[in-house]
C-alpha cells in the first residue's frame, strides 16, 4: 500500500513505483494517489486531489472527505494486510494510517519526512513507535532521526533526477507562443484549489502592476495536474492580460522565466534546481497562522531557503502578501542584474546539497529489502 495525499507526493510516489517495478515486476501497488501514480500502475482507492488541503480550518472543511479516505484504507489494511505500507509526506493523515498498520503487523516505510524538524518536534517520538524505516531527502534530517532512535537513510532528493527541461529555451519559447526578445515572468499559483482562492487574485493584481511598469513583459502559468482550467479562468478573465497557460511542461516553463512568483511548497525546490530567481508567497487562515507561528521552529517558509540555511529568495508571509509587495520584489530582479546573478549563485548551492540523483532507485531498494527480497 502506498499513500500520497497531494500532487508532489503523487509525483514522487510514481517515480518510486516505477523503480520498484523495474527491480521486481511481480510487485503490485494500491492506495491513495493521483494521475502520475495511476499511470505508474497503482490502483488508487482514493484520488489524492480530494485530499490536497493545508491548514487547520481548511482541513476541518474537508473533514468528511479525509475521514472517508482514512476509513477506506483502514478497512483495506484490516481485511487484507499489505506486505508493506509506504507513506509519502502528508503527516497527520499518514500517521493515523501508520497506527492502523502497526496494529495489523504491517511494516511501515516513511518516504519524504514530515517536517518534524520545523514544528511539533515531539512527533518524532510517535514516528519512532510507528515507523520501521525513514527514507529522508535532506541531509540535515539524518541526525535528527538518529538522535530519536529511528532507522534512517538519506536517499537524496528525487527531484534531482527529474528537474530537467525537455526542450531548448528557444524551442520552449516558440512552443508556448512567446516572443524571445521579451522578458518572461512565471506565475505558479499552486496545486490546491484553496491556494488558488487565497493567492491567485494577489498574483493577478501584481501582474497588472508589473505590466504597467514593464510593458514588454510576458506571463506564463503552468497548470497543475490536480486543477482544471475552470479553477483559474474566473481570475484570469479579470486580469485583462494575455497569460499563456501550459500543461505538463513545467520545467520548460521554468527555464524560460526571468523570475517567478510562486506559492510555498515543493515547487520552490524545483525552481531552485532550475536556478531561477523567485518570490515565495504563503498565506493560511488567521487561526492556522496564529497557531502555526507559535509552533514553527524554523526561520523560513520556503524549503529552498531552509535547505540553504538562509534567506536566498524573498518570502512574503500572511499580511505581507500584497500585490504591491509582490510586484516590488519581482521588479528588483528585473532592475538589478547583480542582485539577480547573486540569487542564481545561491540557488546553485541549494542544488549541490540535494545530492547527485538516484533517490527513487535507492528508496526502491529499501522497499525490496523490507519485503525480504
Amino acid at each position: 500500500m502506498i499513500v500520497a495525499g497531494e500532487a508532489s507526493g503523487d509525483l514522487h510516489g510514481s517515480n518510486l513505483v516505477k523503480e520498484a517495478l523495474r527491480l521486481d515486476p511481480t510487485l503490485s501497488f494500491f492506495g491513495i494517489g493521483g494521475p502520475h501514480m495511476r499511470e505508474a500502475g497503482v490502483e488508487t482507492l482514493v484520488d489524492s486531489s480530494e485530499m490536497a488541503v493545508v491548514g487547520l480550518v481548511e482541513v476541518l472543511a474537508h473533514f468528511g472527505v479525509i475521514y472517508r479516505a482514512y476509513a477506506t484504507l483502514k478497512r483495506a489494511i484490516t481485511n487484507n494486510p499489505p506486505d508493506l505500507l509506504i507513506l509519502i509526506d502528508y503527516p497527520d493523515f499518514n500517521m493515523l494510517v501508520a497506527r492502523v498498520a502497526k496494529r495489523a503487523g504491517v511494516k511501515v516505510l516513511y518516504y519524504i519526512s514530515p517536517q518534524v524538524w520545523a514544528w511539533r518536534t515531539g512527533r518524532v517520538k510517535k514516528i519512532a513507535r510507528l515507523v520501521d524505516r525513514m527514507a529522508v531527502v535532506f541531509p540535515f534530517e539524518v541526525p535528527f532521526y538518529e538522535k530519536a532512535g529511528v532507522p534512517v537513510t538519506f536517499v537524496g532528493h528525487p527531484l534531482a533526477d527529474r528537474v530537467r527541461p525537455t526542450m531548448t529555451r528557444d524551442e520552449a519559447l516558440t512552443s508556448f507562443g512567446l516572443d524571445p526578445s521579451r522578458r518572461v515572468i512565471g506565475l505558479f499559483p499552486g496545486s490546491r484549489r484553496g491556494e488558488i482562492a487565497r493567492l491567485f487574485p494577489v498574483i493577478i493584481e501584481s501582474t497588472k502592476l508589473l505590466k504597467a511598469r514593464y510593458p514588454e513583459l510576458q506571463f506564463i502559468l503552468p497548470l497543475a495536474s490536480s486543477l482544471t482550467s475552470a479553477d483559474i479562468e474566473p481570475h484570469m478573465a479579470s486580469a485583462g492580460l494575455e497569460i499563456a497557460v501550459v500543461r505538463d511542461k513545467v520545467y520548460d516553463v521554468m527555464q524560460i522565466c526571468d523570475a517567478i512568483m510562486t506559492v510555498s511548497g515543493t515547487v520552490t525546490l524545483e525552481i531552485a534546481l532550475m536556478g531561477v530567481p523567485m518570490v515565495i508567497i504563503y498565506t493560511v487562515s488567521p487561526l492556522t497562522y496564529e497557531v502555526g507561528k507559535r509552533l514553527v521552529r524554523v526561520d523560513h517558509i520556503g524549503i529552498c531557503n531552509i535547505v540553504a540555511g538562509k534567506r536566498v529568495v524573498p518570502e512574503l508571509i500572511q499580511h505581507e502578501v500584497t500585490a504591491d509587495r509582490l510586484a516590488e520584489e519581482i521588479g528588483r530582479y528585473l532592475d538589478d542584474p547583480v542582485y539577480t546573478e547573486n540569487t542564481r549563485a545561491e540557488l546553485a548551492t541549494v542544488k549541490e546539497k540535494l545530492g547527485a540523483g538516484g533517490g527513487s532507485e535507492r528508496v526502491a531498494g529499501i522497499v525490496l529489502e523490507m519485503l525480504g527480497k
